[in-house]
């Protein structure tokens, strides 16, 4: 625990953002720097609790009582140690977790709770600040080799997890650049790439190998790497998004957002996108479908682009300001949210369904026809509560299907479940002999954390198989 009176002296304080008129203008990250002496008084407000529901309610059970005392009482090093424990990559989740820690946090059923995500990340900044971040090789070599396919966040934590087992670890990855969901899903404004490619440097010096522009089962032959490996372990997310079937999808303007996302995010890399392919929000009146963190991330991209006007649809009703009754503590609560995207602009359209969009003479979408709905399950019509908005841009943000099917999957024949995730058993291996599966991929579309502790855990699970295998199991 934090300072034993703690709780009842200090107030919950976070980092203040960058006025929005100031961060709508650059792509940097908003959050302005916290004091050190601010950040150990946070720490000090996790309490005696006895039963600390902070664990359970974080995926990855991190230890967060014992880094919250430690930081309290200046021991960062020792922070760091412990935070490390249960988490590879603590500079991610302490920017881009939603804290459903910080929702099961006992101080939380009376109090504002604990700052949890901002003490993880001033820990792990210290760190690197300190440089007590360095790389740990394993001190031997296995022999075995294991390609990881998908460098997110699973398949990145996998291959840390199995290089320091002492395994050989090939991790490929079908874009230019390693990183994932993280490298191309998330805005800059939310996760700058630098802290991505810092903690690659230590990957590699470890000894993780990284081969990019490598989409197995297209341009590389999963036979190949199941010949040359001693086990595979499938990365590669739920990339299928979630369609729009109404007239008018057809439409020049219609896009999914992990079109339009991307491409913000090779731009501000210093690529070029060909004029033809350029997907821009910039004078545009812009509809966003989806109110989720995909939404919000559209949201933000497009105002920094300078679209016209931004309007985000959402399906469900609007959630109320405070916990929602169904959803008690330390159960993650249905609530309102306002992200920091929703702060610099853009309207919020709750309980609304489209219809249809209508395009122009060039077939381009110009207008969404839509809605209004009631309560789920049924979203019945409002009668008389039919609008119409103008769209240049539409975006596409209403989650995820599952996996890719074709090519890879389809190539393994690996079983699926009633979900079409990849199906596994309690070892994350698949129906095929040698072949693993852990992230996205298995469970579904969810978090970054949830995406660790799956990498992390799968990880063990490869090292287990490996360890029943031939010192030598092949001749190489």
């Amino acid at each position: 625990m934090g300072k034993v009176t703690g709780f009842l002296e200090i107030e919950r304080e976070q980092p203040v953002r960058r006025p929005t008129t100031e961060r709508v203008e650059d792509w940097q990250e908003i959050y302005l720097p916290f004091p050190e002496a601010k950040q150990r008084e946070q720490g000090a407000r996790c309490m005696d609790c006895g039963v600390p529901f902070c664990h359970t309610g974080c995926p990855i059970n991190n230890l967060i009582p014992d880094w919250n005392d430690l930081v309290y009482n200046g021991r960062w090093r020792s922070a760091i140690q412990r935070l490390h424990a249960t988490n590879n990559f603590p500079e991610f989740t302490g920017r881009i977790c939603p804290a459903p820690c910080e929702a099961a946090c006992v101080l939380g059923i009376t109090n504002p709770p604990v700052s949890i995500k901002l003490v993880e990340r001033s820990i792990v900044e210290r760190a690197w600040d300190e440089g007590w971040i360095q790389p740990e090789p394993p001190v031997s070599n296995t022999g075995k080799r294991v390609a990881i396919i998908g460098s997110g966040p699973s398949g990145l934590a996998a291959a840390q997890q199995l290089r320091r087992a002492g395994h050989s670890v090939t991790v490929y990855e079908k874009n230019d650049r390693i990183g994932g969901l993280l490298r191309y899903g998330i805005p800059n404004f939310k996760l700058e790439k630098h802290v991505i490619d810092r903690r690659l440097e230590q990957m590699r010096a470890e000894g993780v190998v990284f081969v990019t522009n490598a989409h197995v089962g297209v341009t590389v032959p999963i036979a190949e790497l199941r010949e040359e490996n001693d086990a595979i372990l499938l990365c590669g997310g739920a990339e299928q998004p979630r369609n729009l079937n109404v007239p008018g999808r057809e439409l020049k303007g219609i896009h999914f957002a992990m079109e339009f996302l991307p491409q913000a995010n090779k731009r501000t890399e210093g690529d070029t996108i060909p004029e033809e392919l350029a997907i821009l929000a910039t004078g545009k009146d812009v509809i966003i479908l989806g109110g989720g963190d995909t939404g919000a991330d559209c949201l933000g991209t497009s105002l920094r682009q300078k679209a016209k006007s931004v309007k985000q649809l959402e399906l469900m009703p609007k959630p109320p300001a405070t916990r929602a009754a169904s959803t008690p503590w330390p159960l993650w609560p249905l609530q309102l949210r306002t992200e920091s995207a929703h702060e610099e602009g853009g309207d919020r359209i709750w309980g609304v369904n489209t219809v249809k969009l209508v395009g122009d003479e060039n077939g381009h979408v110009k207008e969404l026809h839509g809605v209004q709905v009631g309560p789920p399950p049924n979203f019945t019509a409002v009668p008389g509560s039919e609008f119409v908005l103008k769209a240049d841009l539409v975006l596409l943000a209403m989650g995820f299907l599952g996996p890719v099917k074709n090519g890879l999957l389809e190539q393994l024949g690996v079983e699926l479940d009633a979900r079409g995730n990849v199906k596994t058993d309690s070892e994350y291996k698949t129906s095929e002999e040698g072949v693993f599966a852990a992230g996205d991929l298995r469970r579904g579309q969810s978090l970054v954390v949830w995406a660790i502790r799956e990498g992390r855990s799968a990880a063990a699970a490869v090292d287990r198989a490996l360890a029943e295998l031939p010192a030598v199991a092949r001749n190489r």
